[in-house]
């Protein structure tokens, strides 16, 4: 989106995830209402895009059930040289909107918005210099804290602000819904993991922290009864069809698990050991390493390079707190 700003030809392309999976046409067809020449090169609504500057009209229609095209042309038309409207057809993924519109706040950004429908960006922003102290990421902070839950082991981790506007931080409320005993100091900025009883399966509306559910597929194998992941639809284009991808690779550890068009329904079930794919994407790596953990017998992922795009700390780290876990040459 601020390659749109720019009166150059800027390419964007990617790994084989953005060039195959991830479809970028609301973010095309909101640049191109805008007044720049933006297009997928081969036609098919993927990356390589070719996009040319600058913005010259006020007003876009976009699509919003993934919040990126959104939040991209948002943060554009902050910087753009005129007012710019933007309508959002069934908006999604909403947390990740108001974390960008949080930002808009905290740097002073002037902004209107109508229940995430419309906004009307004024432009023309100038930034000063700021200090801020990032927290910890939820979504990286799911996997030792789901590593803890299924193998009854007690772990802290820092920095956890329950007050930031993260939506990942959602997975907490739910696991304590599910029964997870959590001991959280919001001055310490702490939140330790306590032994409890077993978790209890639910059905958990997935929309607002969609890249939970592979983390959250491993957590209802091990909870009691079922756990119905739902409203997730969207997961299917991240980098991997993520809830074909869970499902195909939990069965092959002797999951019960039913794939649905927006999620998944899992039945607590007996995970044994299992030889694994990665699929290329992080979270499906870092999911199926949980599952191992808590399985019967060892385990071979293939792929977990792909764990280095949001947790590349992640094997020393869970060596550290007594994980079994060896990297082995081409895995």
């Amino acid at each position: 989106a601020l390659a749109g700003l720019i009166p150059t030809y800027t390419i964007l392309t990617g790994d084989a995830s953005i060039r195959h999976n991830r479809p970028v046409k609301p973010l095309l067809e909101g640049l191109s209402q805008l007044g720049a020449f933006a297009v997928s090169s081969r036609e098919d609504d993927f990356a390589p895009i070719i996009i040319k500057g600058p913005l010259r009209k006020n007003h876009a229609i976009i699509r919003g059930e993934d919040s990126q095209p959104v939040s991209g042309l948002l943060i554009a038309g902050a910087f753009a040289s005129h007012p710019i409207e933007l309508q959002v057809i069934n908006p999604g993924e909403l947390p990740w909107i108001r974390l960008t519109l949080h930002w808009f706040d905290f740097l002073k950004i002037p902004y209107k918005h109508h229940n995430f429908e419309r906004y009307t960006m004024e432009g023309k922003t100038k930034l000063a210099s700021f200090d801020y102290t990032v927290p910890g990421d939820f979504s990286t902070a799911a996997f030792p804290i789901a590593a803890a839950l299924l193998t009854h082991s007690e772990i802290t981790l820092y920095p956890i602000d329950m007050d930031d506007p993260q939506g990942d931080k959602a997975i907490i409320p739910i696991l304590q819904q599910m029964g997870a005993h959590f001991e959280i100091d919001p001055i310490r900025k702490t939140l330790q993991v306590k032994k409890g009883p077993n978790l209890k399966g639910m059905r958990i509306d997935c929309n607002d922290f969609v890249d939970a559910l592979p983390i959250l597929a491993v957590i209802g194998c091990f909870a009691e009864g079922e756990t119905e992941i739902v409203n997730a639809a969207i997961a299917r284009k991240k980098e991997s069809d993520r809830i074909h991808c869970m499902a195909l690779e939990l069965r092959k550890m002797g999951a019960d698990i039913e794939e649905r068009p927006d999620g998944l329904k899992i039945r607590q079930s007996h995970l044994h050991g299992a030889h694994l794919q990665g699929h290329h994407d992080h979270r499906i790596v870092l999911s199926l390493a949980i599952a191992s953990l808590a399985a019967k017998h060892q385990s071979t992922i293939v792929g977990v390079e792909a764990a280095d795009k949001t947790y590349p700390t992640f094997l020393k780290d869970f060596l550290s707190v007594g994980a079994n876990i060896e990297l082995q040459e081409g895995s």
